[in-house]
């Protein structure tokens, strides 16, 4: 089953029963709010939801996006009415790669049936999907989050993947080389890990690539169907979308999916202990 749905697929579901949850999450690193976007317009039906104080916990040691915890991330679902047994779609602006946040704390919480809107909220209004700027208020849900439906790394595991397995850093190269760190407290990456930017998911249309496209990126990176696989970023956010894409080229599935250092460079780099690499290559 494809993590992904494109836009008419979503129209056609509509006439389903159930019909999906529509989690609406765009967000921006250098701004502005998400909500303002979707105060401006919106998928009629979608429920916003925070990546800031919704899909994460406060930022601290652990990372500018740390693991929400399960009580609040439980009742965050419920809220937007995500139930048990109704699918559910989670879209951003376009890429995917803050979309893919929801779609794994949705599978980390044990939610079998999540996919994420092909080319997110710019591909709907392209092919003529309807907007609203009326916000519903959707019956609550029954989802109950248990956490570890998807595998996790802390900074330890992670720095062994790097050596031991292939750990992709899903940032933009300069921040990966080290020349230039807008956000973190210091510039560089995990020893080992190889640079695989979340933007490059996309084609220029921004439609996520072909299974064979991404297979044969990441196999250019490294990663094969028998070894093992994760994935970092800044804070643990894009790099959701490279466990989507791994799974989305056939490299992962839903049962052995790619690991997730959810503290990412944000953690690993507030701690001095912790060498950081710098230059186009790994190590």
């Amino acid at each position: 089953m494809t993590p992904l749905i494109s836009p008419s697929e979503l129209r056609s579901t509509w006439e389903e029963e159930p019909a999906p949850t529509l989690l609406d999450v765009r967000w921006n690193l250098m701004g502005p709010p998400g909500r303002q976007e979707y105060d401006r317009a919106h998928l009629p039906g979608a429920v916003f939801v925070d990546l800031d104080t919704e899909l994460a916990a406060p930022p601290g040691p652990g990372g500018r996006h740390p693991l929400p915890d399960a009580g609040e991330l439980q009742r965050a679902f419920r809220d937007a009415g995500v139930g048990s047994e109704r699918p559910v779609v989670v879209h951003d602006s376009g890429d995917g790669s803050v979309a893919a946040r929801g779609w794994w704390l949705l599978r980390w919480a044990g939610h079998g049936r999540v996919f994420v809107l092909d080319g997110g909220f710019a591909a709907w209004v392209e092919e003529g999907g309807p907007t609203t700027t009326r916000v519903p208020r959707p019956e609550p849900g029954d989802f109950v989050v248990e956490p570890g439906g998807m595998p996790t790394a802390d900074a330890d595991a992670a720095a062994r993947l790097a050596r031991t397995g292939v750990l992709l850093d899903a940032r933009a190269g300069e921040r990966y080389r080290g020349e230039r760190e807008p956000v973190d407290p210091r510039a560089g990456h995990i020893p080992g890990a190889v640079n695989a930017p979340a933007a490059e998911h996309v084609a220029p249309n921004g439609r996520w690539r072909a299974p064979e496209e991404l297979a044969q990126r990441f196999a250019g990176l490294g990663v094969s169907e028998a070894g093992e696989v994760g994935a970092y970023c800044g804070s643990g956010v894009n790099a959701c979308s490279v466990v989507l894409a791994l799974e989305q080229a056939g490299l992962c599935s839903p049962d052995e999916p790619a690991v997730l250092y959810p503290g990412s460079w944000s953690e690993w780099a507030g701690d001095p202990r912790r060498a950081a690499a710098v230059g186009p290559e790994a190590g």
